[in-house]
């Protein structure tokens, strides 16, 4: 992928004063017009082997909180930029604004790795097969990449027979849950017949998850981060530990942070409505966290949510 170099003294490492100095914000910008619509310029996201052998990008693009003109036009700027994994979710209430972004792209489908989740009113098996084709209608779309058990909550059996028949007839190319721990997903398991290849949780500098990361990859299951970044709380932009080693390595907090995920085996998908923010967040594949780096924000972990309004 292009590099981009930065020539300024100092490096900006807030997540809003990036933009601000120098060489590093002509470049971000002048890329930023351009859309980054040249194959040449587009970087190019890893991938991982799932435990049913897909193949799903290291890094994507989250949907949380996006709506209408703003969630189509950002859905549509992501995949010009790069972006190959999108996620959505039936309770986000934008699967109908991500499928117009998605055909607003231009990009073939094959191309892409779309998610989307079952909420928990939608739980069962009767009513997750009709939640799926609600799904696949609003996006516009004949099949998903990967999909979700949302929540750990109601006839969750129920809802994961449903989804491995859909797997297997081919409308489902991965399945996988959210928001499970240990015992939620030993329960899980007691009456599947598929394993799933995707835990996504909340994880973070500040909530780490080691233990939990350790056992589902004892199990054979990847690790995915919604909130990537803590969405900023606790002063996560301004973390001086993170800035030092933002600084070292002439990159942002963000950039440090999602390069933190990657190293360590977590599929990050980070969110924003601003282009220039999609971009850099692309810029990870340029530059590797030392030992040190890493071990130093291990140190961050406080091992407690950052959302307790979501738990």
């Amino acid at each position: 992928m292009m590099q981009i170099k930065n020539n300024s003294r100092a490096v900006a490492t807030s997540r809003r004063a990036v933009l601000k100095g120098g060489a590093f914000a002509a470049a971000t910008l002048a890329f930023s017009r351009l859309g980054w619509a040249s194959h040449d310029h587009q970087p190019s996201i890893p991938q991982v082997r799932l435990s049913d052998r897909v193949m799903m990008p290291t890094l994507g693009f989250g949907t949380y909180g996006l709506k209408g003109d703003l969630c189509t036009e950002s859905v549509a700027d992501a995949i010009t930029a790069g972006y190959r994994l999108i996620d959505t979710a039936h309770v986000y209430q934008n699967e109908e604004a991500v499928g117009a972004g998605i055909k607003k792209s231009g990009i073939d489908r094959k191309h892409l790795f779309v998610t989307s989740k079952i909420w928990v009113d939608d739980s069962g098996y009767e009513l997750a097969k009709r939640a799926f084709q609600t799904t696949l209608d609003k996006l516009q779309l004949e099949y998903l990449d990967l999909y979700l058990i949302h929540r750990p909550r109601g006839d969750v059996q129920g809802s994961w027979r449903a989804m491995e028949e859909l797997h297997v007839a081919g409308k489902i190319r991965a399945i996988g849950v959210s928001n499970f721990d240990k015992a939620q997903f030993a329960s899980l398991m007691a009456g599947a017949s598929t394993k799933p290849a995707i835990n996504q949780v909340e994880t973070h500098p500040f909530l780490q998850e080691k233990e939990q990361f350790e056992w589902l990859r004892a199990d054979g299951v990847r690790m995915e981060a919604w909130a990537p970044f803590a969405e900023g709380r606790s002063g996560l932009f301004t973390n001086p530990a993170l800035e030092e080693i933002a600084k070292k390595h002439s990159k942002t907090v963000a950039q440090v942070v999602l390069r933190w995920h990657h190293q360590r085996g977590v599929v990050a998908i980070p969110r924003s409505s601003n282009p220039e923010h999609r971009r850099e967040n692309l810029c990870i594949f340029d530059f590797s966290l030392t030992a040190d780096d890493m071990n130093r924000i291990s140190t961050l972990d406080e091992n407690r949510s950052q959302f307790p309004e979501w738990t």
